[in-house]
């Protein structure tokens, strides 16, 4: 892996090549390193290799260990077609039944293709995105090679007729734990996104084989209970980090208008279910009555909405040693319940809260002590906001002017700020005396261009500013008497003179104000620039366009909304943005046809056509899947002349998407979802007014064809039947989240004799199901969400 960084390693002998592949000591962060590296150096090759092919060398690749998203998108590829199809296919197998097919794959003999790859040297190991990965394959995995076939067998055969017995997996992991080894340097370990693998099961034989974990991610893991949090953590006594995030709820009480909630409780019986390849053992997570501190430094909880405030008390007298908390879309935490965390956590410097209850409260515990200008010199070194280094409290509606006025008075140390949504920021931009800031977001904020200037002349190590949907910035005056006192005139070009000359961006989000000729002003501080979001109010026009390139070589993200753009525009950004991997392209107007995507786009990785393309047909389809074959994410919003045999261009033109959004694309379900199921390694898929074909089953069926599946939204109006099935917990198998949207007959009294305008259906209502590890959540909300 370290060689694979040098423009040399292509050069590498073949035999040297193949005598490092197969070494013992071997060390790559994860199976998918070394899949790329060795396509690499094939691709590099003008002829064949002496000795060795491209098969002999695919072989050496643990292709059952490879994620599946992975797996799946380099079925395209010439050197690694049929191994990917392969690969895909034994991944499969191996997530839809792992117990029955790992007894045969041991019957068979075969085990190293099972055995993750560690050796002595492995500091870093990455399983994520793996459906196929069980706590009995990690067993494996940590087993001496010698004995390690017949112990297993003795294992599985046990755990074998358990599961035939109960009706789930009754593997019993503490059987082996006094046989595995252990790997003294490993101190990351990923497994994020690894659905079928038990957390409280694994965990015990990771605390034995990994005992210098220092991080642990372990994103996605819906049926961890919160309430073993504590106990997970004593596991590991030098763990620092720990990321426990999930999807965030699309339901925020603030963001959109209820209609109707509920909720289910999922009964012991279901949980069970749910957890058909969790297992519990004597050994498992226990509860004790008087809690070992813990060194946890940093903490993601990021969208467990079954985080309460009593949870966030256990994680505080647990996790003393906190400085970073990740709590954004909690949304069953109160504002008491943050205070009290952050009281308790004295060593805070970082909160991240955003879309939660964070109010005054949370705030006043931050800045308790400062009182007067003449006391703040001496009390700033006692207090949290002195020390605090990040604060991201976007969507919490709680907090009012004057109180985070006070708190940024004292956080002189703030690097990064994400203030979204938040009314009346300018005086709280006026007295933060800091001067330390890297990041700052005050999108959808009536934030005035003086405020905003003053921060980013205070500031020049400013490298990120989001200030999308900030109508304020274009108005030279203030709308009423008290601000026109506080905040003098400012035009928004001396805004963007300002940022030219104090900063080196790497990202920006702008809108309102925003033009062509601010970009020539900006030109210092965009050199570098890596993304860039142009939105609403906000206007590059042609010229802009065609000097982006120009002005930000190295963009790696473009977003553009509501702008002016043609053929040429597109085909320049698209030739002269070597390093893009994400294009979106919404509402903007202009002359643009198939011409626009007839270029190689290797690198893109997510490609948003939001309803700019309405010529594309199924010949413009797979063009575009011939030019951008490495796409993960696609969405395609307004394509009228698309049907269903696009189903097909899709899956075959990208097999390894993980995301994939179709919304008034013509008829593309109007005989039902076939083909797109074979995009096996989605985790979201949005179908909405596609055709009235999908079957009243296919929540529940995508989820079992689907093992990585987590998100769906649909429409009935695509509904064969005229509604679908509502997963239960039993049948839900890894969704978390499901939308579906419904549409009522627009009425139209100025045309009567149009049955046509009279028949076209607008937006009700959307239900949400939103599952966590204790219930279900049923929500009817106004939006379109």
């Amino acid at each position: 892996m370290w060689a694979l960084s040098f423009n040399s390693y292509t050069d590498i002998p073949d035999k040297l090549l193949c005598s490092c592949i197969q070494h013992s000591d071997l060390t790559v962060d994860s199976e998918k390193h070394l899949c790329d590296a060795i396509l690499l150096w094939l691709t590099a090759k003008t002829s064949k290799s002496e000795g060795w092919s491209s098969i002999d060398l695919c072989r050496e690749i643990r292709r059952i260990l490879l994620p599946l998203w992975f797996a799946a998108g380099k079925r395209r590829c010439c050197f690694f077609s049929k191994f990917a199809d392969e690969a895909t296919g034994d991944i499969l197998c191996l997530a839809r039944n792992p117990c029955m097919n790992l007894t045969d794959i041991i019957r068979e003999g075969d085990l190293s293709q099972l055995r993750i790859r560690l050796a002595k040297y492995t500091q870093r190991l990455d399983v994520s995105g793996c459906p196929q990965i069980t706590a009995r394959l990690f067993l494996l995995s940590v087993l001496p090679s010698c004995g390690a076939d017949s112990l297993l067998r003795k294992i599985i055969k046990k755990s074998s007729i358990s599961h035939a017995n109960s009706g789930k997996d009754g593997f019993h992991i503490s059987q082996a734990l006094g046989n595995v080894l252990t790997f003294e340097a490993v101190q990351e370990l990923d497994i994020s996104n690894c659905p079928f693998l038990c957390l409280e099961s694994a965990i015990d034989c990771f605390s034995k084989s990994f005992p210098s974990l220092r991080t642990l991610r372990a994103a996605y893991f819906l049926n961890l209970k919160t309430k073993k949090l504590c106990q997970l953590v004593q596991k590991f006594p030098l763990l620092t980090n720990l990321d426990l995030s999930l999807d965030i709820d699309p339901v925020i009480p603030s963001q959109v208008s209820i209609v109707a909630s509920s909720s289910v409780v999922a009964t012991e019986g279901a949980a069970a279910f749910i957890n058909i390849y969790n297992c519990h053992s004597a050994a498992s997570l226990y509860y004790i009555s008087r809690p070992l501190l813990s060194n946890i430094m940093t903490l993601a909880l990021q969208g467990r909405t079954d985080i309460s405030d009593s949870d966030l008390l256990n994680i505080s007298e647990v996790c003393q040693s906190l400085t970073y908390v990740n709590i954004n879309g909690c949304t069953s935490v109160t504002d008491d319940g943050i205070s009290v965390m952050i009281l308790k956590c004295k060593m805070l410097q970082s909160i991240l809260a955003c879309d939660t209850s964070f109010g005054n409260k949370s705030i006043l515990v931050l800045c308790s002590g400062i009182s007067s200008e003449t006391q703040q010199s001496e009390k700033h070194s006692q207090l949290m906001a002195y020390k605090l280094l990040a604060l991201h409290i976007g969507g919490c509606h709680g907090v009012t002017g004057k109180v985070l006025s006070k708190l940024m008075s004292g956080a002189v140390h703030l690097r990064s700020l994400c203030l979204r949504e938040i009314q009346l920021v300018d005086e709280a931009l006026y007295t933060l005396s800091g001067t330390s800031l890297e990041m700052l977001d005050v999108s959808d904020t009536k934030v005035s261009c003086a405020a905003l200037s003053h921060v980013i002349r205070r500031n020049p190590d400013l490298k990120s500013l989001k200030s999308r949907g900030c109508r304020h910035l274009l108005q030279l005056e203030s709308e009423t008497k008290e601000r026109k006192l506080y905040i003098p005139s400012y035009p928004p070009e001396e805004l963007y003179s300002e940022l030219g000359k104090s900063c080196k961006l790497e990202e920006i989000e702008l809108g309102w104000g925003f033009s062509f000729f601010s970009l020539g002003a900006l030109k210092p501080a965009i050199k570098t620039l890596r993304s860039l979001v142009v939105g609403l109010g906000g206007s590059l026009g042609h010229d802009g366009l065609k000097l982006l390139p120009t002005v930000s070589p190295m963009l790696e993200t473009l977003i553009l909304y509501f702008q002016v753009i043609s053929d040429s525009t597109i085909t320049d950004i698209i030739r002269t943005l070597p390093h893009l991997q994400f294009l979106a392209l919404c509402y903007c107007f202009g002359d643009i046809s198939s011409l626009s995507f007839t270029l190689k786009m290797p690198n893109l990785r997510n490609l948003k056509l939001e309803r700019v393309t309405p010529w594309m047909t199924n010949e413009g389809l797979a063009t575009l899947a011939e030019n951008c074959a490495n796409l993960v994410k696609l969405t395609l919003i307004g394509c009228k002349f698309l049907d269903s045999e696009a189903q097909a261009i899709i899956s075959s033109g990208w097999p390894g998407l993980t995301s994939l959004h179709l919304e008034e694309c013509g008829e593309i379900t109007a005989n039902g979802v076939g083909s797109l199921l074979e995009c096996h390694a989605l985790e979201g898929l949005v179908l909405r007014h596609n055709g009235p074909g999908i079957p009243r089953n296919f929540i529940i069926y995508a989820a079992s064809k689907l093992p990585m599946l987590r998100k769906i939204s649909l429409d009935t109006c695509d509904a064969r039947d005229g509604d679908f099935d509502i997963p239960s917990f039993a049948d839900r198998y890894f969704l978390s989240i499901v939308k579906i949207a419904r549409c009522k007959l627009q009425k139209s009294t100025s045309d009567m004799q149009n049955m046509e305008a009279r028949r076209t259906p607008v937006h009700k209502e959307t239900l949400v199901l939103v599952w966590n590890s204790e219930k279900l959540t049923r929500t009817v909300v106004k939006e379109r969400l």
